[in-house]
């Protein structure tokens, strides 16, 4: 497939038919281009402001939502389109290109940090990673209604494998954000808090559109039920929002019904490292804990005569996710329990 570089005026859209783009944006530090890979297909039935972008290395160390874009762009064909369908299998190139989290190379901002007032706009707002949320929000806003964030636990966290989303005040967004989340079969639902600055999927969300992101992995590999997940999620939100031709039956969990919707919005839900440390966990992800129990120790080997730091669940729930990395900073939530909602 031949992939024709473009500046973001240079995007069609709109127009019937599939095209495969690299998104030019001017390089920070060399005399070039970062590029963006964007594929677009538009059925007979597209309609203005309607449609599906799917989004891939947001940060630049989580794999599956790549791997399982890339698997699409070659499985969907133009003939069984609908809609407006718009992949970004690596929306963070200069993240990806260090494989970090944040564009370290370049100015040092983390994506789903950037969707502040400004971005791309104030001198003091104009690397990289604030442009590419300008150019989200100019060109890919306006002609999708459903957003999809494909994540992965990087070297932060492990998680119990997961689809993600926050509480939205419009009831009838809110259920179809939720059935949308659960059509990916994971076995856990996590409701997230919305406090922090900047998040890609927050912004969308009051924009109105259907978000869902997700963790499916951790580790800096590539899962592969993680991307088993990722592929049903994205399939199912085009078939069941008639952008694509085709029939799609639930798997895993969301068939068994044995899907868990789990919120972290209180700060009870996350033990924070009271020191720099070495996390040694007790609890596998996923699993059910008390008020009390101690899932994990974090250890400091200049004392290594001294017992090492209990940490211990605030609250009953589920042990949904828990440090990778052996060594955590000193305020790294090392572990998070959160509430089982139904």
């Amino acid at each position: 497939m031949t992939r024709v570089t473009v500046r973001p005026e240079g995007l069609d859209l709109d127009s019937p038919g599939r095209r495969d783009y690299w998104l030019a944006l001017e390089h920070d530090s060399i005399w070039g281009d970062h590029l963006i890979p964007l594929t677009v297909f538009v059925g007979p039935e597209a309609q203005d402001g309607q449609g599906l972008v799917a989004f891939g290395s947001n940060h630049g160390n989580e794999y599956e939502g790549p791997v399982v874009l890339k698997h699409l762009l070659r499985e969907i064909s133009l003939d069984a389109v609908r809609g407006r369908i718009i992949l970004i299998p690596v929306l963070n190139p200069a993240a990806f290109l260090s494989g970090t989290r944040e564009s370290k190379q370049e100015d040092g901002v983390n994506l789903n940090r950037a969707f502040v007032d400004g971005a791309g706009v104030s001198p003091a707002l104009s690397g990289i990673t604030h442009r590419i949320a300008a150019f989200v929000r100019q060109y890919i806003w306006p002609r999708v209604h459903i957003v999809l964030d494909l994540h992965s636990g990087g070297d932060v966290a492990r998680f119990s494998i997961c689809s993600n989303f926050h509480h939205v005040d419009d009831p009838e967004l809110a259920a179809k954000i939720e059935q949308t989340a659960r059509w990916y079969g994971t076995p856990s639902l996590m409701v997230y808090q919305n406090q922090t600055p900047g998040l890609l999927p927050s912004e969308a969300e009051r924009l109105g559109k259907i978000t869902v992101g997700t963790e499916l992995g951790w580790g800096r590999s590539v899962n592969p039920e993680g991307v088993r997940y990722g592929r049903q999620g994205v399939m199912a939100a085009l078939i069941n929002n008639d952008l694509l031709h085709g029939t799609i039956e639930p798997i895993a969990h969301h068939a068994a019904g044995t899907q868990r919707k789990l919120e972290m919005v209180s700060r009870d839900c996350f033990t924070v490292a009271p020191f720099a440390g070495h996390y040694e966990p007790l609890v596998e992800c996923g699993t059910e804990v008390r008020q009390g129990q101690t899932f994990g120790l974090l250890h400091d080997f200049d004392y290594p005569d001294a017992e090492p730091w209990p940490c211990v669940a605030a609250l009953d729930g589920v042990l949904l996710a828990q440090a990778w990395v052996a060594p955590v900073p000193r305020g790294q939530h090392i572990g998070v329990v959160a509430r089982v909602l139904d």
